[in-house]
């Protein structure tokens, strides 16, 4: 984890008044639910929502598919790379007029695919707000990196106006000193040695926005400039069998920019137009050099892609309780990669390491949502997707595909206080253009070719919640979720080296249960401890055994706790979040690696002399974590050679001191 980020969300827990009750699937909290939180922005208004989870969305292709369960005036920013939760950091606490959690879908609301989204509604009007914040990271072990953040929104006359410049320095959480130890079959040692390893990276990001009325309606435009240049640096020492160094150097040089629009016109008293058009443009020089006794590998690889969107969508509201929603999207993106990789001078070969890969989507969709009584909603739609993707250079193809994407959600709420949801629904993922072409870790030793010729994942997914909120800021949800797959992508040998692949089909079964639990009742006044898990059980047939196993990188468990407490005589807020451990797993024909992440543990407390002015001191990975590293590695094929070793890679991230200063300005 790179500590680049200034603003942190300060969790600041008091009994807040309870939000106004809604069995329609709709709760509004105003301004008197936080006020007690002092909250400095959006995002620490949003984090305080009960049974609610921040999704900043992903980076998948696409517009529809890529986006987070948070929207801003009931419209989704016409952004990708500027992600929801920047956006909402940016804007002050004093600039919000509510926020509207809704659940399994209301008439006229976008839900971006999610059965819960919040909406957070802006004041009208508003003078000049702005931020400035410093922070200072530094590491037990000697190092120090700082950041430097500067943000400020306004309006000029019917012009409103946002931006901000971000610059700074990290250190990578996942590296660190450690041991490492191969054994044989039998536990005899093979290889011993110490590690030595840190990477840093250096971010500089600018963004503005503009919005105003044209033509009867509005307009708002935004831009992001990003780059990053990340160094790491790793040397093994190595004691058995013999006396040795091997070292490894990576660079990975990141430029994007992003440009998107969005129009939004009223057609009458119900009907509405949205259209959004967005831009981004990433380049990426990635280098790996390996050195040791006798073995000399170079990998570079420069990338180039490119990712175009043009969306419309018109809804209809027929009636309060029945609305309507039609539209399409079209995205034309582009990936552009060069690779060379040498061994000892020796030029290698890889599958796809120079292609060119275009990509021509479509997508038409209708959905409605339909209020049947106060306390039943059904919303149902439907999607057509198709298209062309094509590769020349060192595989040369083309084709053609198309996905139908039914979905139907049920939302009934027996109380005020309880929901139910239902889901039924196709999901297809979104291909990862980086999976077209070839990649390497030399540290590891793994060569992984490109596979231009993958199609998207396909689920068919049946879901049920159960929600029931409690003691007015209290919540209870459980999830429990069933995938049945179709052309699971996970690994396999393509062209005598290990590509992404579609293996088969698979299934996935998920059951997450979330708690917010105001503890003012127990008599601790002003706390709230929060906590969530999901276990994944996951299964597909491994393309080399034959035999069933767990799908690659799903993590077994996942789980988080936070606890907080706001001392309003001392203007004081304490606590403490902790990030379970977990692992993955990646199967390969003739390796099986796993990695393990220990848990992590970050201490904070935060002091607000004033309203306009914070200071937050954390100590993270307070517990010095561990990150671990296993390869199991066979004579041949994992079907039919025995295991012939095993290394093991355990390293120790540092411990970080973190202090950051924030003042506000404005109104």
């Amino acid at each position: 984890m790179l500590l680049l980020t200034i603003a942190q969300a300060a969790t600041v827990a008091v009994a807040p008044a309870a939000a106004a009750p809604s069995v329609q699937g709709v709760t509004t909290y105003g301004p008197e639910f936080f006020t007690d939180y002092r909250p400095a922005n959006a995002a620490e208004m949003v984090s305080r929502l009960p049974g609610f989870t921040l999704d900043s969305g992903n980076s998948a292709r696409g517009y529809e598919g890529a986006g987070g369960n948070v929207l801003i005036d009931g419209q989704r920013p016409a952004a990708k790379a500027d992600s929801i939760d920047q956006q909402l950091y940016r804007m002050p606490a004093s600039s919000v007029d509510h926020i509207d959690v809704i659940r399994g879908g209301a008439p006229g609301i976008d839900m971006q695919g999610k059965t819960v989204i919040a909406n957070v509604v802006r004041k009208p009007g508003g003078g000049f707000h702005g931020l400035v914040a410093l922070a200072d990271s530094r590491l037990l072990e000697g190092r120090n990196y700082w950041a430097a953040r500067a943000e400020g929104t306004g309006k000029i006359r019917d012009t409103a106006l946002d931006g901000g410049v971000f610059f700074g320095n990290g250190q990578d959480g996942g590296l660190g000193r450690g041991s490492l130890t191969r054994v044989d079959a039998t536990g005899k040692a093979l290889e011993v040695g110490h590690i030595h390893a840190q990477g840093e990276s250096t971010q500089a990001i600018a963004n503005g926005a503009l919005e105003q009325p044209l033509w009867g309606g509005r307009v708002r435009i935004n831009g992001r400039v990003f780059s990053q240049v990340y160094d790491d640096d790793e040397t093994d020492f190595i004691h058995l069998p013999d006396t040795h160094s091997e070292t490894d150097h990576q660079d990975d040089n990141v430029f994007q920019t992003e440009l998107g629009g969005r129009y939004t016109h009223g057609l009458g008293p119900r009907f509405s137009l949205e259209s959004v058009l967005l831009r981004q443009d990433k380049r990426e020089r990635y280098a790996d050099r390996f050195i040791a006794p006798g073995d000399a590998q170079n990998f570079r690889q420069d990338t180039t892609t490119s990712e175009s969107i043009a969306r419309t969508v018109v809804t209809f509201q027929q009636s309060p309780v029945l609305s309507w929603e039609g539209g399409g999207e079209i995205a034309y993106n582009t990936l552009d990669n060069q690779l060379r990789f040498t061994q000892n001078g020796a030029a290698v070969r890889l599958p796809a390491a120079n292609v060119t890969v275009e990509e021509k989507r479509g997508e038409v969709f209708g959905k409605a949502v339909w209020r049947v009584t106060p306390r039943l909603t059904i919303e149902g739609g439907l999607r057509q997707e198709g298209s062309n993707i094509s590769s020349s250079g060192d595989v040369a193809l083309q084709k053609t595909l198309y996905f139908t994407k039914p979905r139907l959600l049920f939302t009934w709420s027996p109380g005020p206080d309880t929901q139910v949801r239902a889901r039924f629904e196709r999901a297809v993922g979104q291909l990862d253009f980086g999976a077209f072409v070839a990649s390497a870790s030399l540290t590891s030793g793994t060569v992984t070719a490109g596979n231009p010729n993958l199609v998207p994942e396909q689920d068919w997914v049946s879901e049920v919640a159960v929600e029931r909120r409690f003691w007015g800021k209290g919540s209870l949800v459980v999830t429990l979720r069933h995938s049945q797959i179709t052309d699971v992508v996970d690994t396999a040998v393509f062209f005598g080296f290990e590509a992404p692949a579609n293996i088969g089909n698979g299934s996935k079964d998920e059951e997450t249960v979330s708690l917010t639990l105001p503890l003012d009742k127990v008599g601790l006044a002003g706390a709230q401890f929060q906590a969530s898990s999901t276990w994944r059980q996951s299964e597909v047939t491994d393309p080399t055994t034959h035999k069933p196993r767990e799908i690659t990188a799903l993590h077994p468990i996942g789980w988080d706790l936070h606890f907080t407490q706001d001392l309003p005589a001392k203007r004081l807020t304490w606590g403490i979040d902790v990030f379970g451990q977990t692992r993955e797993r990646y199967f390969r024909s003739t390796d099986v690696n796993t990695y393990k992440y220990g848990t992590f543990v970050s201490p904070f407390i935060e002091w607000k002399p004033r309203a306009d002015l914070a200071v937050r001191v954390e100590l993270d990975n307070a517990e010095h974590r561990p990150f671990k590293r296993e390869f199991d590695h066979y004579d041949g094929t994992r079907d039919a050679s025995p295991l012939a070793s095993t290394l093991v890679r355990k390293e120790y991230p540092s411990q970080v001191f973190y202090v950051r200063l924030r003042k506000l300005f404005g109104a």
